[in-house]
């Protein structure tokens, strides 16, 4: 009994915990039409100044010191859309996001790399 008490404990504890959902450039770009996320990327000024951006995006530079703490403030409740320039800053993101509670995470899988190729829209600053 005690065990099925242990186990029912640890359901619920993952019960809010939300699942990093990875996707490429084509249903990114279906989401972001929903409009109901928010858009982020986690690439450096450079990178962007350089190659352009998803329009409507917000940064976060992942690589920078204050980028954890920067997003530990965001709203927990939102859904959001990150990506960064092949995948492996977002996979890394989306997972922090995950231990810090966030409910609703979507990957660009590919990166910015992946919305390009497939000469998605991009804007410059």
């Amino acid at each position: 009994m005690k065990t099925f008490f242990t186990l029912l404990a640890l359901v619920f504890s993952f019960a809010g915990i939300a699942q990093i959902k990875n996707v490429d450039a084509t249903v990114f770009k279906k989401l972001i039409e929903e409009k109901k996320y928010v858009l982020i990327d986690l690439r450096t000024n450079e990178e962007i100044k350089s190659k352009g951006m998803i329009k409507g995006a917000t940064q976060i530079d992942f690589l920078d010191k204050n980028a954890e703490a920067t997003i530990e403030k965001l709203d927990k409740n939102k859904s959001y859309l990150i990506y960064c320039a092949g995948g492996g800053r977002s996979a890394d993101c989306a997972e922090l996001m995950q231990k810090q509670g966030f409910k609703d995470v979507v990957n660009l899988e590919k990166g910015f790399s992946d919305w390009k190729n497939k000469g998605f829209e991009i804007e410059t600053k």
